[in-house]
């Protein structure tokens, strides 16, 4: 089994900045890829960035580009996002996942062990 914990979320202005922890335990996870999402109330999960294994390759949606930078360091089996010039509908709780595949997956029926997330609200 495995863990994942999210952590970092708070409330922000617009145009402020948050940075998110998702630190995984139980099974090294240095060999999958790694997802964040997010949901806002009365919307569906949609997918915020991906990482593949290596850190070398990252994926982002549309509305986040620019902004929102995916990382992960391995030795501390914790994956991040830094969130820049947020928005107020940037507002949503945020889930990190495992991409088992690591094909940089955008469907969030593609992962599997979920973290229970961590509420980013951003004011404007």
């Amino acid at each position: 089994q495995v863990q994942l914990v999210e952590s970092g979320g708070g409330l922000v202005q617009a145009g402020g900045s948050l940075r998110l922890s998702c630190a995984a335990s139980g099974r090294s996870f240095s060999v999958y890829g790694m997802g964040w999402f997010r949901q806002a109330p009365g919307k569906e999960r949609e997918f915020v960035a991906a990482i593949n294994w290596s850190g070398l390759r990252t994926y982002y949606a549309d509305s986040v580009k620019g902004r929102f930078a995916i990382s992960r360091d391995n030795a501390k089996n914790t994956v991040y996002l830094q969130m820049n010039s947020l928005k107020p509908e940037d507002t949503a709780v945020y889930y990190c996942a495992i991409d088992l595949a690591d094909r940089g997956t955008r469907e969030p029926n593609e992962y599997k062990y979920w973290g229970h997330g961590t509420q980013v609200t951003v004011s404007s």
